[in-house]
């Protein structure tokens, strides 16, 4: 079992087991509240890939020979396992992800919906008969890919992978998953909950790493499909990577979402939402609403969202920092910070009004990565904060 209290070397999950990677490089899995370093990942190779994917064929013919009854029973008792040991995944998601304890519960909570819906596919996915015209029917068949794989990222640790895995493991294929060298601990506690569950070895495993891997997993013949949340850039270069070769693909990246607020709405109830969304996970979700467009009546000479806009910066100027609920966490590492800190300072030395300044976070914690919610007054439409996905 994992423990959540010291620093542990991590292991690729493959064939049942969880086994040593032969490789020189480490990565770091740093708390983003301190910045300790809580566990080692291994950086695998191509060559680590290839054992899983082996494995996984190996394993598909007897998991896709079973019925899709028999597959979603495991995911019953997986949901089951997630829910007794709910808690223990959120500090584990609290402690190498940062975000505050209700949040966390959050993540696993929505997480396990996932799997509860795979486990209802029996009902959901059968095939179709229809008799088209005399003496003429069509049938429809569902039938697993194979091989697949998911390459998740860093800011939902439990969530987002339970947005395929379960359901790609309740239809007959078998999963290789790249967790995100930033966040791996919270999969490979699902993983030992996944085992109890009943999974068969081969069937899902873990091949941690980094970009080799990634580009590994577009490339492997014997890899059907390829799953990806992540950044919109390199989303892209997956997309293409897949589809060069004729591979099914979902490539999900990120956005830059926009509130449009107009002088008929409700002052207390839309400021409550606006800081919800832009500070809530500390804006590292792609749900992040991080523009608020003020639209007044026309011809109107004076401004009557001047009031929204107070309650807004009143509500985010009265989040706390810290990892409890109601409260903002750091984000993720110093590069993010870094970034994050970069935009405010070049949008204020353009001109660019700082209503709300979080800055004071970053020196008042430097230990962490911390960065508390910022209101930017911009003029112009063109200014980066204002396009560019900070």
């Amino acid at each position: 079992m994992l423990s959540s209290d010291q620093e542990v070397v991590l292991k690729n999950f493959v064939a049942g087991e969880f086994c040593t990677v032969t490789c020189s490089t480490y990565g770091e899995v740093v708390d983003p509240s301190n910045g300790l370093v809580i566990a080692k990942v291994p950086m695998s190779s191509t060559s680590d890939l290839q054992v899983a994917v082996q494995e996984a064929k190996l394993a598909h013919l007897e998991w896709s020979g079973m019925t899709i009854k028999q597959r979603a029973a495991i995911m019953f008792r997986f949901h089951d396992l997630i829910d007794k040991n709910s808690l223990e995944l959120a500090h584990l998601i609290v402690r190498e992800n940062g975000k505050n304890i209700v949040e966390a519960i959050a993540d696993v909570a929505k997480g396990n919906e996932t799997v509860e819906w795979a486990a209802s596919l029996p009902q959901l996915a059968p095939g179709r008969i229809l008799e088209v015209s005399n003496g003429i029917t069509c049938e429809e068949h569902r039938q697993s890919l194979g091989v697949v794989a998911a390459i998740v990222p860093f800011n939902f640790p439990a969530m987002v992978p339970m947005w395929t895995i379960p359901i790609a493991l309740t239809m007959g294929n078998c999963v290789i998953l790249k967790p995100s060298e930033k966040v791996p601990m919270t999969m490979m506690r699902m993983t030992e909950l996944m085992v109890q569950a009943g999974i068969p070895k081969g069937v899902f495993q873990i091949v941690h790493g980094a970009a080799e891997v990634v580009t590994a997993m577009c490339d492997h013949p014997d890899i059907a499909a390829v799953t990806f949340v992540g950044s919109s850039k390199v989303a892209e270069i997956v997309s293409n990577r897949c589809n060069a070769l004729h591979k099914r693909v979902l490539a999900l990246g990120g956005a830059k979402n926009h509130l449009v607020a107009l002088p008929d709405c409700n002052y207390n109830v839309a400021a409550r939402d606006i800081v919800a969304s832009f500070a809530g996970c500390c804006g590292q979700r792609c749900m992040a609403a991080s523009v608020l467009i003020l639209v007044d009546d026309e011809g109107s000479e004076s401004n009557a969202l001047d009031e929204l806009l107070a309650l807004v910066l009143v509500a985010a100027g009265k989040l706390q920092p810290g990892q409890e609920g109601g409260q903002v966490g750091p984000l993720i590492d110093k590069v993010a910070q870094k970034r994050v800190l970069q935009y405010i300072d070049e949008a204020q030395s353009s001109g660019v009004q700082v209503l709300l300044d979080g800055r004071s976070w970053a020196r008042d914690r430097p230990q962490g990565n911390w960065v508390g919610p910022t209101v930017l007054l911009h003029r112009s439409h063109s200014d980066p904060a204002m396009t560019d996905e900070i």
